[in-house]
């Protein structure tokens, strides 16, 4: 366990420098998965080539470098959380960037991107003092509907997107995905600790040393890359700024915070340093900032990930500077375009068998969040029932929404824009603006789970000194 020299808080130790590299990496490690299965999905959902998955790739890892070098950091009274927290691509943002790539083109997702980091900018601060109106009833209803509307995606990368293909659902590819899942099962059941915690990392590698032996792999444009290398900024042309898209984009922002701000909060209570409501807008400013950087880079959308909350319960080293050896790390990953090529390699069910557990973790994660809503009235049942039946139209009928003008049809074709929508007016409507008592707690990591967890990596996190919200209500971030 990390101990404090003199009047310094372990949350401020500088350990030594090999120290920091071991225990950066293990964190690069646990949250490795996650982070690049991002752009490994919508790269496939958009069609997008090996090379230019790669380019997403690098540019993935670099901008989730940055941020988590400035969260742990901190730059002046502006950015950053000062606590050891890793930031990697969202899920969240997956549906929407998919529906507005498709419908516009990639130019549209980073023009949307950079026009929600602004706004993340400049509602961060404000938003940490309304934390309250997203409860586990909000934020567990809208994290299940994330998981549900993304399963299509991962049956799509196993199976093949296109029916009439004369490969699509081949058996072969059935059975690598089903041997992936298994031994990512078996992992979690059989393994302890930090190797649990690396079972979708695991299920990959396993996944492509046997594709390899199909056939299915093709490293060829690895030997072509080259060593070092930085994304060209705005490689996809200049970004287009769409109504609906920068709208869909904002909403995401928000869940984006609602997320971090739980991470952060049970971060600080792992470190012992529970952060203030100035500490919490810093933090949520580097997410926003994630947006700016996405947009210019071509990466994605930022959030704090909670399996790497849950490592720091683990090993017990609560150093910040740690973290930012994580996102060293991170940096130069993202600057190594070989690398990118060979993960772009990955063949489809492979990233989808693990993106397929990845998936419906989330959604179990966003079920397991409900237990703490309080369900001895109709009213919260009914909430969580239309906004989950609203939300999941556009996947059980994608053409439901085509009629409507394309500005409408961007924002509630997604499942996640609308169940925020929904789920966010109704429990205004039946719950009221009400502010909860300092007793009751944010929505904990377990009930976020970021993207790359292993189905039980996250129950570590969970502080015992949260308590359980009664009703819908959550409280607000609060200083010490």
């Amino acid at each position: 366990m990390s101990q404090a020299v003199g009047n310094k808080h372990p949350v401020d130790q500088m350990l030594p420098v090999g120290r920091l590299a071991v225990l950066g990496l293990q964190h690069v490690l646990v949250m490795y998965a996650g982070c690049v299965a991002v752009p490994l999905i919508v790269g496939g959902a958009l069609k997008l080539d090996a090379s230019t998955i790669a380019i997403l790739v690098n540019a993935d890892l670099f901008v989730a470098g940055v941020i988590t070098i400035i969260q742990s950091l901190g730059i002046g009274r502006i950015l950053g959380v000062r606590l050891p927290v890793v930031a990697g691509a969202t899920f969240a943002a997956l549906n929407p960037m998919i529906l507005i790539g498709a419908k516009y083109g990639l130019p549209a997702v980073y023009g949307a991107f950079l026009a929600a980091g602004v706004f993340g900018l400049l509602v961060a601060k404000p938003f940490a003092k309304i934390i309250h109106l997203f409860p586990p009833l909000v934020t567990g209803t809208v994290i299940t509907v994330i998981g549900l509307s993304l399963i299509d995606a991962g049956a799509g990368l196993i199976a093949g997107n296109d029916e009439a293909a004369p490969g699509y659902g081949a058996l072969d590819k059935l059975a690598l995905a089903a041997a992936i899942i298994l031994l990512i099962v078996l992992v979690n059941r059989f393994a302890r600790g930090f190797v649990a915690s690396l079972s979708v990392l695991i299920g990959l590698v396993f996944g492509v040393i046997v594709a390899a032996f199909m056939g299915l792999v093709d490293f060829s444009a690895v030997g072509e890359a080259s060593w070092f290398g930085l994304a060209r900024p705005f490689y996809f042309g200049p970004p287009e700024f769409q109504a609906a898209a920068i709208v869909s984009m904002c909403t995401v922002m928000l869940i984006i915070y609602v997320e971090s701000t739980a991470d952060m909060l049970a971060v600080g209570e792992a470190v012992g340093r529970r952060p203030s409501e100035n500490d919490i807008a810093r933090g949520l400013a580097a997410d926003g900032l994630s947006g700016v950087l996405a947009g210019v880079f071509n990466s994605f959308l930022d959030t704090a990930f909670a399996q790497n909350v849950g490592l720091v319960q683990v090993t017990r080293v609560r150093s910040r500077f740690v973290v930012t050896a994580a996102g060293v790390i991170l940096v130069l990953l993202g600057l190594v375009p070989k690398l990118g090529e060979i993960i772009a390699a990955v063949p489809g069910p492979v990233i989808g068998a693990a993106a397929l557990v990845m998936f419906a973790t989330v959604t179990a994660v966003g079920i397991r969040s409900l237990r703490r809503v309080d369900f001895d009235g109709t009213n919260n049942l009914l909430i969580i029932a239309v906004s989950i039946g609203v939300g999941m139209i556009p996947v059980v009928a994608p053409a439901f929404y085509t009629r409507m003008p394309d500005e409408l049809e961007i924002i509630f074709g997604s499942s996640i824009t609308t169940t925020v929508i929904v789920v966010f007016v109704l429990n205004l409507l039946f719950n009221g603006w009400s502010r909860p008592t300092p007793a009751d707690s944010a929505a904990t990591p377990a009930d976020t789970a970021s993207p790359g967890a292993s189905p039980g990596a996250t129950d570590s996190a969970d502080p015992e000194a949260a308590a359980e919200p009664a009703a819908g209500t959550a409280a607000s971030p609060e200083k010490p």
